[in-house]
């Protein structure tokens, strides 16, 4: 199963960078981020690494999968 959203819960907004230090996203993105096609999500969160590098923040690892009983 795809990852469906980047958050991993760490949820502060860098003031110099305006990137969420958990995810990389900006609020913008957040905030719409429930009303964007699946496209435009994976466009996202083929960008958050080098956002996160760019702009000097710890990448921070992603929360683990949850395991569904068969």
């Amino acid at each position: 199963m795809k990852q469906e959203t980047p958050c991993i819960a760490v949820c502060f907004i860098d003031p110099k960078s305006k990137l969420c230090l958990g995810c990389g996203r900006t609020l913008p993105e957040i905030a719409r981020w429930h009303k964007m096609d699946n496209g435009e999500r994976l466009g996202i969160m083929a960008t958050l690494h080098q956002r996160m590098l760019d702009a000097g923040l710890e990448i921070r690892a992603p929360r683990p999968e949850r395991q569904t009983n068969p």
